[in-house]
């Protein structure tokens, strides 16, 4: 199996790429294989509503000037995806958002290809507004009719510098558990994944 984290934080080793790669060393010691994407930094734009991707239907977004489309070719490879930002203002990073507002629409313009998939958010959080950046990213995974998993809190890890996320030990705990979650629930759902209500 294979997962995707993809993180929308500029910051190269910051607090939401550690949460990342505490989610995926659950996932690689269960066996799986695993990617850590950066979008964050990357200057990859939102949509332009021009829906090409109804038109073409070929798994791609017609803009080709960024890394989009790179990125969005793991997302539908992917059996999970975790996706984290860094909370900006009480909201995902802009890079985050203009790939979730990409993404779903292309899944969606290509016969819901999320459908059936595995979600999961990720949150970096110095003290307020990470709530909101974890709804954003569920609303994304909600709409691509895909399944998400729970664990013991929301998936946040507090902290404002660089590093200062490994002292939050609830929220670690919090991201090793949902690693844990998505490796069962992939299991459990693998037998029965083509029969996933498509219409």
């Amino acid at each position: 199996m294979y997962a995707v984290a993809i993180n929308g934080s500029p910051r190269k080793g910051g607090n939401t790429e550690l949460l990342l790669k505490e989610v995926l060393s659950e996932l690689n010691d269960a066996g799986w294989e695993t990617d850590l994407v950066k979008v964050g930094g990357t200057a990859i734009r939102g949509c332009i509503a021009c829906e090409q991707c109804f038109e073409n239907k070929d798994n791609e977004c017609a803009v080709k000037k960024d890394k989009f489309n790179d990125i969005f070719a793991k997302m539908l490879t992917a059996d999970a995806m975790i996706l984290g930002s860094p909370t900006y203002f009480a909201a995902v990073s802009a890079d985050l958002k203009a790939l979730i507002e990409r993404a779903g629409y292309v899944a969606y313009a290509n016969d819901h290809a999320f459908s059936g998939k595995i979600g999961v958010a990720v949150v970096a959080v110095r003290r307020g507004g990470a709530t909101h950046v974890y709804d954003t990213i569920n609303h994304m995974f909600q709409m691509s009719r895909m399944i998400l998993p729970g664990s013991t809190y929301w998936n946040m890890g507090y902290g404002l510098n660089k590093g200062e996320v490994m002292e939050d030990n609830e929220g670690l705990a919090n991201m090793r558990h949902i690693g844990k979650c998505i490796d069962w629930l992939a299991r459990s759902i693998q037998p029965n994944i083509a029969n996933f209500p498509k219409g």
